[in-house]
């Protein structure tokens, strides 16, 4: 029986910034390669500033690489123009950072749909509403959609941050240092809610984080150093 293809795979791919006063460019990844199967929880973790947030922003298309190539359910990004890697980003791709982002004059409601008012899938619009409902009811918020970020713990905006991210039904959840800003158990509780989630909801998950314990619950851990990834233990 064939292997099934990847979600995503990574092939060689390099990304160099220019460094001040011609000192030479710096190298923040170097040809890495990566395979993603569909449904897979991967955690990335490395010291501060090897190039983590930067190979997740360009797994995410926030950042395109110098060289390399990406494809995500088979389709190379790199050939995209802007507008079609806005529609990739809209629709397949979910993000949850340290930060949450929600909108603190809107409810959380209408933080969660968001995402939807740039879709061109008239269904998942159609059906937004009934989903932002029963993922809500899912992280225990149901009964809080209608107040505002200001009114919410930090563990709750962050609850938040991963329906609004569900909401387009993506393929590929992407989380970057998503329990930095949470205390030890609010942390815990959003790292098992992200690996739940994984298995409910059939997407796949890529968590860059340093927190050590939230990176041995995922499938897979891999370590960015030296610009190059490579894997350091299972999770369990």
């Amino acid at each position: 029986m064939p292997t099934p293809a990847p979600l995503l795979k990574l092939v060689n791919v390099t990304r160099r910034y220019d460094s001040p006063a011609n000192t030479g460019a710096l190298t923040v990844l170097d040809q890495v390669s990566l395979d993603v199967a569909r449904g897979e929880s991967l955690a990335i973790v490395g010291p501060s500033g090897s190039g983590k947030s930067t190979l997740l922003h360009i797994i995410g298309t926030l950042d395109r690489p110098t060289s390399g190539s990406v494809a995500l359910d088979g389709q190379d990004l790199n050939g995209l123009g802007e507008v079609q890697i806005a529609a990739v980003r809209n629709r397949q791709i979910g993000f949850v950072f340290q930060a949450h982002y929600l909108l603190p004059q809107c409810t959380v409601w209408e933080n969660v749909l968001v995402p939807t008012l740039a879709c061109a899938d008239a269904a998942l619009r159609d059906g937004a509403d009934e989903r932002a409902e029963r993922l809500l009811k899912r992280v225990d918020l149901g009964e809080r959609k209608f107040h505002r970020p200001g009114e919410l713990s930090g563990g709750e905006r962050q609850r938040v941050a991963v329906v609004r991210a569900l909401i387009t039904q993506p393929q590929l959840l992407l989380a970057d240092e998503p329990t930095g800003s949470l205390d030890h158990a609010s942390a815990q509780a959003l790292g098992q809610l992200l690996l739940e989630l994984n298995r409910e909801e059939g997407v796949t998950l890529i968590v860059v984080t340093h927190a050590r314990d939230l990176a041995r619950r995922m499938g897979r851990v891999l370590e960015l150093k030296d610009a190059r990834l490579a894997p350091i233990g299972n999770g369990p």
